[in-house]
This record gives C-alpha cells, structure tokens and sequence, in this order.
C-alpha cells in the first residue's frame, strides 16, 4: 500500500466527478494534499484542497509547472458542449489531454488516472458482458466516442514511451448524483425544452426502442475506484458500473409506467431535428452509440481495487431526479444553480 501524504492533481476538479474525486481524496488519511485545476474558481473549499485556474487547451498554460511535485495526476477534465462546433470541444478534449499526458511526463509524474468511458468502446454485446480488453475504437459517428478512442490511442503510445509511469483507465458508464443534476440537465437538454417534459415520472408510458442497454453508477462510487486507483500500485484500464443494467423495463417499474414497442427511428429523427434547430443539445450521434454501447464486465474493479458500489443504479436516478426537482448543485461554477449562476454574473 502506497505511504501516507501523498500529493495528487485533478485536473477538472469542479464538475460532476472532480467535486465527488476531490471530496473523497480529502477524506482519506493518505492524501496529505490536492490541487484543484480548472478554468474558473470556485468558491467551494474541501478538505486539503487549493485552486488554480488552468485552460489544458491553451498552450501558453504552465501545466508541468502545476504538476512537479505530484504523486498522482488524476486528469477528468472534458467538454461535452457546444456539439454543434466540434473543433472547440476537439481542442479541449484531444489536445488538452495530451498536453497534459505531455506535462506528465516532463516532470516525472510517478502515475496518471484518465477518465476515459464506456463510449471509448467498439459497439458491443447487449446480452452478455465484456472485459477490458474489448477494442476501444468508439461509435464512428459520435464525436464523444471518437474523442475518447483517440485519447486512449494517445495514452497507448505515452505508456509505451514512459513505461515508468503508472498509467489506469477508469471506463464508467453514465454517472449521476443529486449534485450535477441541473448541469447535466443543461448540458443534454437544451435552453427550449421545458424541465418537466424530461422528468420520467410524469411519463405513463415509455417506448422499449431495441438495444437502448446501458450502464450506469453514483458519481460518488466512480471516485471511490478513483481513489483507491490512486492508492494501490495498479495499471492498465478497470470498467466501473453498478447493477442492474438500464433498460426500458427497469425504469418502467421504478415509475409504475407501461412499455410499448418502438423502433428506433422515430426517436433518432426527432432527437436530430431537435439538435438541428438547437431545441436540444443532445446530438443523435450520442442516440445511435448508446444503442451500440457494450455491457460491460467490472470484475477487474471489484477484484483488484476492492471495489464495490454503494448504490444502485435505481438509487443513483432517484437522487439524480430529486436533485432535478430540487435545482441541487454545488457551490462550483460547473455545477452552480440556476439562482447562483445568476446572481454570480450581476
């Protein structure tokens, strides 16, 4: 086991998983201290924590500088928004991570942690499970899914040039907690498209659309395999999911609604005229990979980080949903309610 006062960076510390990663380093004895990064300050102050303000896609930011000293670097940082100008997301998500790969290592970081995610992989089983080792060449027609297969091919070559470097690769599925739920609300959504028209409890009947299987967790149970990812001696990539797997059926027994038969198409027109017209920021891109996405296998995390989720999946939506209801966030700009965002701009 790795000894007490440790020093780890996150980078992106101020969303939906660096708040839940920096909270849960904070509490552990082993941590001695944490640098958050991001590109706007917040007000919020944890445990062991100090700020500082960095853009990964800008080149005249001092990344090594932030980084010497470290022990660990847990890079989380990616933008998901604006979809509709895919070179700024491309900037930040391709070339911010690998100038961070780069400050790594220049300085001699001893480990790095990437967020990449269950999109990384090539389109897969719904009926059976996946180890680690499926390819990781992404949904062709996702930008999300070709952003994250093209990192993990840049941290293909970084290991093979830095064997001394302690790389791992959390893939989660799809994370919720209370916390995030008006930011990812915001960032999936859409400006036009009313609160109380996305909230599944209101629905009495939900379409079953084929292969719409996928994996979801809490946020706060993906920062618990990342600590313990920053603690133990591990390398290579751990899938993170909780059960039960989502579908139709489970989510229709949470909300007492029916099913019905749908093919996908319908769905898949009206979520790309809404993305078109900007009513919503989905893309359908992001529709037809979840419809692909594998079920994954998360042995590796359970066995050799000792990792088991606290929460189910249905508990994970539950929080997420009254969160919704509740305009839940943090004091963090990511994740600022609507009332404090307002109030920060006056």
């Amino acid at each position: 086991m790795t000894s007490p006062g440790m020093r780890v960076v996150v980078v992106g510390a101020t969303g939906n998983v660096g708040t839940s990663v920096v909270q849960t380093l904070g509490a552990d004895q082993r941590i001695d201290s944490i640098l958050g990064l991001a590109r706007r300050l917040p007000t919020w102050s944890p445990a062991k924590t100090q700020w500082a303000s960095v853009d990964i896609s800008d080149d005249s930011s001092d990344l090594a500088g932030h980084f010497a000293g470290a022990d660990v670097v847990v890079h989380l940082a990616w933008l998901f928004q604006p979809t509709h100008h895919p070179a700024t997301i491309w900037r930040t998500n391709v070339h911010g991570s690998t100038r961070v790969f780069d400050a790594v290592a220049a300085v001699g970081v001893p480990a790095l942690i990437y967020a990449s995610f269950v999109g990384a992989y090539s389109p897969g089983p719904k009926d059976r499970t996946v180890d680690e080792s499926w390819p990781t060449d992404g949904w062709p027609e996702s930008a999300l899914c070709q952003e994250k297969a093209y990192v993990e091919r840049v941290l293909d070559t970084f290991e093979l040039q830095h064997p001394e470097i302690r790389v791992v690769r959390m893939r989660p599925g799809f994370m919720f907690k209370r916390e995030a739920a008006c930011e990812q609300h915001r960032l999936f959504r859409g400006p036009l498209v009313p609160k109380r028209l996305t909230r599944p409890e209101r629905m009495p009947a939900m379409p079953n659309i084929p292969g719409m299987r996928y994996q979801a967790l809490h946020t706060d149970d993906a920062a618990e395999a990342f600590l313990q990812a920053t603690v133990r001696p591990v390398r290579g990539a751990f899938n993170l999911a909780a059960e039960p797997v989502v579908d139709t059926p489970m989510l229709a027994e949470m909300f007492g609604a029916r099913t019905f038969p749908m093919p996908g198409w319908p769905i898949r027109a009206a979520v790309s005229a809404a993305w078109r017209t900007h009513l919503l920021r989905t893309p359908p891109s992001l529709f037809d990979a979840v419809r692909h996405f594998p079920i994954m296998d998360t042995a590796r995390a359970r066995t050799e980080l000792d990792w088991t989720p606290r929460y189910t999946v249905q508990a994970a939506l539950q929080e997420w949903l009254a969160g919704l209801r509740e305009d839940a966030g943090m004091p963090t700009p990511p994740l600022a309610t609507p009332a404090r965002a307002a109030s920060s701009t006056r």
